[in-house]
């Protein structure tokens, strides 16, 4: 049997804007999914907006009970900021009645809540003054999160302060997911700087108030492999690495914005605007822990026309489609649980063995009920995908990586942007015909008895 270390933290993630529903009431005002829902409905999958979540705000006891049937003893959420403080401000003592038992209800059932702080619902009276464009948005960031410690710091004691921060900046200002969905390279790496500044201010806020506990940040790391061992697909997976991996990894945990980084951007004449202080401000607010999301590798190969100025990451690297690969065809992406072990390895080496924990990954898979056998879904392919993944990161853990935890992408099946219910992830089915009703799946009784035994055979 592979066997877990004591104490290791098994459980799931989700976000507050993906399952809580009671979208615009109950005190919470816009967010930019909202607004962009308004706006454009026909670009979300089968017009499904923000209003379509999984309806926790009412049921979350139901589903604190059902974790407790498939042996979690964690669980990773988020806070909406725009529930707290609608205006930014003033408090909403609603919101906080209602996170709070959500909270203690999961105490109470021997479930450790970790709290993130945004999950890539920034408040629309934020977006309307510019959102992470705007440095007033770091100062608000603080505010919001000094808040949040204060109302919940006496039952959350594992904080984050964002959720895999280059999706926002890549997403909403070089690929066009998320809103405002604009192509500018600069104001992306401006908007990255500044999430930066609100992700240190956060913890700056946390450890001069001595806020009990330990605060970190969740990050998503797709480990770059080169085409060759030639020179220029070498530089590509370092310039890969660099942006995509080292940009918050390094600043987070070591306090310093990688000098390599630096040269890149002002040879490119991306760097952002910055103030004094700002360094000292990223070299005395390092983390205490980390949440690493892994769900595919980045395959790379250089460019080919190198001498072009970089309108796009992809001007320093070019994907590469390695001919090996096996490939989750509903989300397209690679499925490749030894980069996991290579993960491990990066912590233990680069990153000073920091605790981390595996914050996210899974499988999401298109049209389940067509697995549906008895009255359940028969995800074996989840099985096995969470089977491979945890092999590999146990390798990690026996030869010294400082992993604590592993949470799967998703506990109950959520809302997932543009895509709506496209894509099903979670351990318990939602039916949307039947008032969210949910249901078991077979992923579900063989996370229990995995973690019944902290291993599996």
């Amino acid at each position: 049997m592979i066997k877990f270390p004591n104490n290791f933290l098994w459980g799931a993630a989700a976000s507050a804007p993906q399952t809580e529903g009671h979208d615009l009431l109950n005190g919470k005002s816009m967010t930019t999914w909202d607004k962009w829902f308004e706006k454009n409905p026909e670009l979300f999958n089968q017009r499904q907006g923000p209003q379509d979540a999984s309806n926790v705000y009412e049921m979350y006891h139901e589903d604190v009970l059902n974790m407790v049937k498939i042996g979690m003893n964690s669980y990773r959420t988020s806070i909406s900021w725009a529930r707290l403080l609608p205006d930014g401000v003033h408090l909403n003592v609603e919101a906080v009645a209602f996170y709070r038992h959500y909270f203690q209800d999961m105490l109470d059932n021997g479930i450790e809540p970790i709290i993130n702080l945004f999950h890539f619902d920034m408040p629309w009276w934020l977006m309307e003054k510019g959102g992470w464009e705007n440095r007033q948005s770091v100062t608000a960031f603080a505010f919001y999160a000094r808040t949040a410690f204060e109302q919940f710091g006496d039952l959350v004691h594992k904080w984050t302060t964002f959720n895999e921060p280059m999706v926002h900046i890549e997403s909403g200002y070089l690929y066009g997911y998320h809103y405002p969905a604009i192509v500018d390279f600069r104001k992306a790496v401006q908007v990255g700087y500044h999430t930066l500044l609100a992700h240190v201010s956060a913890v700056n806020e946390f450890k001069k108030n001595n806020f009990d506990g330990k605060i970190g940040i969740i990050l998503n790391v797709s480990p770059a492999y080169s085409k060759s061992t030639e020179e220029a697909d070498q530089q590509a997976k370092e310039y890969s690495d660099l942006l995509n991996i080292k940009s918050f990894l390094d600043p987070a945990v070591k306090g310093i914005v990688p000098e390599k980084l630096v040269k890149l951007l002002a040879d490119n004449h991306l760097l952002p605007q910055v103030e004094l202080g700002d360094a000292y401000l990223i070299s005395n607010n390092c983390i205490d822990f980390i949440g690493i999301n892994y769900y595919q590798p980045c395959r790379v190969q250089a460019p080919a026309n190198s001498n072009n100025i970089a309108k796009k990451p992809e001007g320093f690297f070019a994907i590469y489609d390695w001919p090996d690969k096996r490939i989750n065809p509903y989300r397209g992406w690679e499925i490749y649980p030894e980069a996991l072990y290579d993960v491990a390895i990066m912590m233990r080496d680069e990153y000073e063995n920091i605790p981390w924990y595996v914050s996210e990954n899974g499988m999401g898979v298109a049209d389940e009920e067509r697995f549906m056998n008895n009255g359940m879904i028969d995800d074996q392919y989840r099985i096995d995908f969470i089977k491979e993944h945890l092999e590999q990161l146990h390798k990690g853990i026996e030869v010294g990586s400082n992993c604590f935890g592993y949470h799967m992408w998703t506990f109950v099946d959520c809302w997932s942007w543009l895509n709506g219910y496209r894509n099903r992830y979670g351990f318990y089915r939602v039916d949307l015909d039947n008032h969210f009703k949910r249901s078991i799946k077979k992923s579900g009784l063989w996370f229990k008895e995995m973690t019944e035994n902290n291993g599996f055979f």
